[in-house]
C-alpha cells in the first residue's frame, strides 16, 4: 500500500529563480540539491541539477534544471488550469497570510474559489507551473456524497464524454446553462 507522497518533480527554467520563489514567496525549506552528468535510472547523458523543497509533513516538491536540453515548454494541448499542484494550508488565516506574502513578491493570485469541500487560491511559479493553495472545509457528509457518485459519474463520463451533473452542488456556476423557457 502506498504510504504518502515522497516527492513530486517538475522541470524548471532556472534553479536559482525557483529557489528564490519557493523559499521567499512560499516559505518552503530548500532542503537539498543533487547534480549529475547522467540520469541515474537510464544512464542517459543529461547534465542536471535536482533541487528539493520540504513541506511540514516531510514530503518534497522537487525541480530539475537541465542545462543542455532544449528550452522548457508546457504542454500546448492542455489548458493551464488542468495540470496543477495543490498544496494544503491549515486554514483561512493561513491562506490569507500566504496570499499576502505571494502578492508582496509580485505574484498574481486568483481566488479564493469556493469548491464546497475546500477553498483555494491559484497562481503560477516562475517556470509557468500552476499552483493551488487550499484549506479544507468539507464535512463527512459532503465527502460521502462525492464518494457515492464517483463510480456512477465515471460510468456516465465513459459513455458520453460530456458533463455529468451528479456533483453540480460543488461548482454550481460551472454547470451548463439551463435553456430559457
Amino acid at each position: 500500500m502506498l504510504k504518502k507522497l515522497h516527492h513530486v518533480a517538475y522541470r524548471c527554467k532556472d534553479a536559482q529563480e525557483t529557489v528564490d520563489f519557493y523559499t521567499k514567496a512560499l516559505g518552503l525549506k530548500y532542503s537539498m540539491a543533487l547534480s549529475g552528468e547522467r540520469v541515474p535510472s537510464t544512464r542517459e547523458r543529461c547534465p542536471h541539477l535536482h533541487i528539493f523543497f520540504e513541506m511540514e509533513d516531510g514530503s518534497n516538491i522537487a525541480f530539475f534544471e537541465l542545462s543542455e536540453a532544449p528550452g522548457m515548454q508546457l504542454d500546448p494541448n492542455t489548458p493551464n488550469w488542468v495540470q496543477h499542484l495543490a498544496l494544503e494550508v491549515a486554514d483561512e488565516a493561513a491562506m490569507a497570510a500566504a496570499r499576502k506574502r505571494l502578492e508582496r513578491h509580485g505574484v498574481n493570485v486568483i481566488g479564493p474559489i469556493d469548491h464546497a469541500f475546500c477553498q483555494s487560491i491559484y497562481f503560477f511559479d516562475p517556470s509557468g507551473h500552476r499552483l493551488e493553495l487550499t484549506y479544507r472545509t468539507e464535512t463527512p457528509e459532503m465527502m460521502q456524497k462525492l464518494a457515492d457518485v464517483a463510480d456512477p459519474m465515471l460510468e456516465a463520463w465513459n459513455r458520453t464524454k460530456q458533463h455529468v451533473p451528479l456533483a453540480d452542488w460543488v461548482h454550481p456556476h460551472s454547470a451548463p446553462a439551463k435553456p430559457q423557457a
